[in-house]
């Protein structure tokens, strides 16, 4: 089978040098792809557009066309999130090529994915843009993958908790949440008792995590909580939101991840469920994004070399045997741990 990459050079076009999110994010990590010989083992795809009409099954109306009218000179939505002329196509092509190889992994025309898109889309909320994220690539996906009858898990490893994803399914059972991030920070939510409501009620699963943390601390978090949730879920599809402002050596972080702990992710997840989805969410570091991606692709692909020198930062404490003993109290009613 194969592995897809989705990429499109329009992806570029979204760009405003003087803010971290910025076309250079793509052109590095392509750079490092083509150079490591990455590049040569995966089968490009192009992005297709999503409609206004599917947009508009996630998004308010209000929020599509408050995108639309920025787009028309290039405006601010607010002080983190610009608009480019042509980002509303752009946008829409991200958030269509997402669900377009989501599709085709559901439907067993490729093994896996990795969604090389911008804008990102894991802060915008059903009715906001936000957080540098036009459209909500990764809900917008999910979404429409589970009206074909698909059960979804997302998995999001970005250092910013991913508000827009759980606003929008926080009360369905039909997609589970699972983030792990830094908290107190940017966007002030993703706490431990945000679990879900109504019919979603345990189907959001926060890891807030506090300054420092490194790669055995998150590890223990996976193995005793997030793991075994994703097994009794026995989702037909993971999408994951891959953000790489979690690595020690991010701008825009503060925790203290290694490089090695993403394809880590990768290598157990499959163990649930093989057919999975990557979507570029955060990741400011030009010298550690193309790596750290690699690394995840190179797990996508089942190669077991996927370790690299880098420092180990954080110490394990005892910090996650309490959060695991409060999520085990809070979840108990709804999954066994």
């Amino acid at each position: 089978m194969k592995t897809l990459l989705l990429y499109s050079e329009k992806f570029l076009l979204h760009n405003n040098e003087t803010h971290p999110e910025n076309a250079n994010r793509l052109t590095h990590t392509l750079d490092f792809l083509k150079s490591s010989g990455i590049y040569d083992k995966l089968e490009l795809v192009d992005p297709q557009p999503m409609s206004y009409e599917d947009l508009s099954e996630v998004h308010s109306t209000y929020m599509i066309d408050r995108v639309i009218e920025a787009d028309k000179n290039g405006d601010w939505l607010d002080l983190d999130t610009y608009v480019c002329r042509g980002s509303y196509d752009i946008a829409r092509l991200a958030a269509g090529g997402l669900y377009k190889v989501c599709r085709e992994v559901v439907q067993e025309k490729a093994d896996d994915s990795f969604a090389l898109v911008r804008p990102p889309g894991h802060h915008a909320t059903s009715n906001r843009s936000m957080g540098f994220c036009l459209f909500n690539n990764v809900a917008l996906a999910a979404y429409h993958i589970g009206k074909e009858g698909k059960k979804v898990l997302i998995f999001d490893h970005d250092v910013h908790h991913g508000n827009g994803t759980q606003e929008i399914f926080y009360k369905s059972d039909k997609v589970l949440y699972q983030s792990i991030h830094l908290s107190p920070h940017y966007p002030g939510t993703g706490k431990i008792e945000e679990i879900g409501e109504e019919a979603g009620i345990g189907y959001t699963i926060n890891a807030p995590l506090i300054h420092g943390i490194g790669d055995e601390t998150v590890k223990e978090i996976m193995n005793e909580i997030m793991l075994p949730l994703a097994r009794q879920f026995k989702p037909d599809l993971i999408i994951v939101s891959a953000g790489f402002d979690s690595h020690h050596a991010d701008m825009l972080g503060g925790l203290s991840l290694t490089a090695n702990i993403y394809p880590w992710f990768i290598e157990n997840l499959r163990k649930i469920q093989p057919r999975i989805v990557c979507s570029l969410e955060g990741g400011y570091n030009y010298e550690w994004l193309g790596k750290c991606i690699a690394l995840e692709i190179k797990s996508l692909l089942g190669e077991r070399d996927c370790e690299v020198d880098d420092r180990v930062y954080g110490e394990k404490n005892d910090y996650s045997r309490n959060l695991i003993k409060n999520l085990r109290k809070l979840l108990g009613e709804y999954w066994e741990l």
